[in-house]
């Protein structure tokens, strides 16, 4: 038995004989949230293939059911959360399926059999906890948002982790975090798998790609005051990458209105085969690799700027990505999110070579009596992306931009408190070589339930 296995097994031992304490039960609560998801993907420009067909579309209905428990007493302290996901499909046609040529493990939102979204799919994840003083140990499945290790939340269930961590709050002002993931199970699926990055997941083909089943990750947040906090976060995906993080949040009140500064500095670097094997290399510009692909070396520098004042906000930002690969992260092919101020409704904008320029604007319509509604619009515009052509030639220069608008209302009161409505678009053109631009739209309706 793996050894986050056995810690689970007699944490859940520990807990079933103190079940009845005070604490657990009282301090527990449950959710039900329902997600109604449809999502519309237009790939334009070029020739449709197998692996891009020119329309995607799918619709389903999912369900997230969430239990967490308060603790049993005592100096060492139990605990058990528990997540179970269902989703149902609406429509999804062998044409429109993400997965049109078979080869990978899911579709845009749906697992796949062979070519075709299954009916529905379910999984059921639990995490048991252990706390002393302000120290806490989970085990179990894990959903963590940290700069080295982010949960996707994009599609109509979310992206779950298996491993574990402890978070301590020891010291007054000072979060400290640490652990290790083994699997992940993807938004589009229901089996948790081994752990890789883009260029060699082989769009999660277990049969090509490369995969690992360790993950290490450590760091912490520091309040240097109220408004200001420091940052420093390191990763290690065994055999792909090392990564270290550095970040520094700081809120101003500046006449009316704050004004968020959030600067981000990122050193990823090769880690064992990823130096040598060039089945674990990951996608890129590399020079003196004809394929296109090689060792992990990025630097990326980003600062975003925010003021909100009276419901509107006002934003800028600037991003840099050095060195002779793209941006790793954790990436098995079915959808992740990273870090990253430029992580967009499409694209991430974090190529090797890409300096990128955004401007954001959004509203909360409360200011104006409407509470709940909310809109916004995105624009950004990356260049000087080094890449390769078709025959492998290296060039630069090439360039990519993206305008997104959400508008959402989210019921504030009454007997549909909580309902909550969204319609995202995005608008995505390049002129990188053999790459087709997209149109996408999601819809999504959306209600959470206490339950108790």
């Amino acid at each position: 038995m793996k050894k986050s296995n056995l810690a689970l097994a007699v944490a859940l031992g520990a807990i079933a004989q103190h079940a009845g304490a005070a604490g657990f039960i009282e301090d527990s609560h449950a959710t039900l949230s329902a997600r109604n998801f449809y999502i519309n993907t237009d790939n334009r420009d070029g020739a449709p293939t197998a692996s891009s067909r020119s329309k995607n579309a799918e619709w389903g209905q999912g369900f997230d059911l969430r239990f967490i428990s308060g603790y049993t007493q005592g100096t060492v302290q139990f605990g058990v959360d528990a997540i179970g996901l269902y989703g149902v499909r609406l429509d999804s046609s062998r044409e429109n399926h993400g997965n049109y040529s078979g080869t990978a493990s899911g579709g845009t939102i749906f697992p796949s059999d062979g070519n075709k979204a299954v009916n529905d799919f379910a999984s059921l994840g639990v995490t048991g906890k252990v706390k002393i003083s302000q120290t806490e140990l989970k085990l179990g499945t894990l959903q963590p948002k940290l700069p080295v290790i982010v949960t996707n939340d994009g599609r109509m269930l979310p992206q779950t982790f298996q491993g574990g961590q402890i978070t301590s709050n020891e010291i007054k002002d000072l979060t400290l975090v640490g652990g290790q993931i083994e699997k992940a199970k993807g938004r589009n699926s229901s089996n948790n798998e081994n752990l890789s990055i883009a260029g060699a997941n082989a769009s999660s083909n277990y049969n090509t790609g490369k995969f690992s089943n360790k993950f290490y990750y450590a760091g912490g947040d520091y309040k240097l005051t109220k408004d200001l906090t420091a940052q420093y976060y390191y990763g290690n995906l065994e055999d792909f990458y090392k990564q270290h993080f550095l970040g520094l949040t700081h809120n101003w009140a500046i006449g009316p209105g704050v004004l968020k500064s959030d600067l981000r500095y990122f050193n990823s670097s090769d880690d064992g085969k990823n130096g040598n094997t060039a089945a674990y290399y990951t996608s890129g510009n590399y020079n003196g690799f004809a394929s296109g692909k090689g060792k992990v070396d990025n630097n990326l520098y980003s600062g975003l700027f925010l003021y909100t004042v009276a419901g509107h906000t006002f934003g800028g930002g600037y991003q840099v990505s050095n060195g002779s690969s793209d941006f790793p992260w954790l990436n098995q092919g079915d959808g992740s999110s990273a870090y990253l101020t430029t992580d967009m409704q499409i694209q991430k904008f974090a190529r090797a070579g890409e300096r990128t320029w955004q401007a954001r604007y959004a509203y909360d319509f409360a200011t104006v009596g409407v509470p709940g509604l909310t809109a916004g619009v995105i624009y950004l515009k990356g260049s000087d992306i080094d890449t390769v052509t078709a025959s492998r030639t290296e060039i630069t220069g090439q360039s990519e931009w993206e305008r997104d608008i959400t508008l959402a209302y989210v019921i504030p009161e009454g007997p549909l408190k909580n309902l909550g409505f969204a319609w995202k678009n995005a608008m995505w053109r390049t002129d990188l070589a053999n790459t087709r631009s997209q149109d996408e739209n999601r819809l999504i309706v959306s209600y959470t339930l206490p339950l108790f």
